[in-house]
C-alpha cells in the first residue's frame, strides 16, 4: 500500500487488531508490526513518521486477520479525495468470495438534524479543520459506493449507544466468488 495516498506524516495514527483460526495469535503484536511497517515507509521516503495517539487517531486502522487473510480496513474513506479508487482498490485486494469490513464515521438524517438543532452542525461540518474530513458518509452513500465497486451482500452497523446518532459505522461487503 503507498500510504502517502491515505495520509501524510502530519495525521496521528491508531492499529487495532483482532485475530482468529491464524499463525499470528497475538492481536497486539499483528498491530505493533503493521504501525512499524507505515511509519517506516513514511520515514524512507520523506525522513519523518506520523505520531501515535490511541485515544483519537486522526486515522484509525482496523486490522482484522482470519484463517492467516487479512483485510485492514482505513477509517479514512472520508478524508480520500477519490473513492472511487479506494473501493476498486479495496475490491482488488480482497480475494474472490472474501469480506471487506470498511468503518467511517457515520452521518445520517437525524444525526444531521440533531446537530442542527444543538448548534454543533459548523463546528462538526467545520471547514476549517486541515487535512480533515472531505466526504460524509451515509449507509446509502457507503453502500452505493461499494456496490460500484463490485461487491455484494453489504450489511451495517452503527457504533453508538444509540443508533440514529451513532458515531460511526461499519460495513461489511463481499466480493463475489465468481469475480
Amino acid at each position: 500500500i503507498e500510504w502517502s495516498d491515505w495520509m501524510t506524516p502530519d495525521h496521528t495514527l491508531a492499529v487495532d487488531c483482532n485475530v482468529r483460526d491464524s499463525h499470528i495469535t497475538h492481536s497486539k503484536y499483528a498491530a505493533l508490526r503493521t504501525k512499524d511497517a507505515i511509519c517506516d515507509q513514511f520515514v524512507e521516503r520523506v525522513g519523518r513518521r506520523p505520531s501515535v495517539n490511541v485515544e483519537e487517531p486522526m486515522v484509525g486502522l482496523n486490522l482484522h486477520i482470519y484463517r492467516d487473510q487479512a483485510v485492514l480496513s482505513l477509517e479514512v474513506v472520508e478524508h480520500v479525495y477519490y473513492p472511487r479508487k479506494f473501493a476498486a482498490t479495496l475490491f482488488s485486494l480482497v480475494r474472490p468470495g472474501g469480506l471487506a469490513i470498511v468503518s467511517t464515521p457515520y452521518h445520517g438524517y437525524l444525526k444531521n438534524v440533531g446537530l442542527a438543532l444543538s448548534g454543533k452542525l459548523d463546528s462538526h461540518f467545520t471547514a476549517l479543520w486541515d487535512e480533515g474530513h472531505i466526504k460524509f458518509w451515509s449507509i446509502s452513500t457507503l453502500k452505493q459506493l461499494l456496490m460500484e465497486a463490485g461487491f455484494s451482500g453489504i450489511s451495517f452497523q452503527r457504533i453508538g449507544r444509540v443508533p440514529v446518532f451513532a458515531k460511526s459505522m461499519i460495513a461489511v461487503a463481499r466480493r463475489p466468488q465468481n469475480t
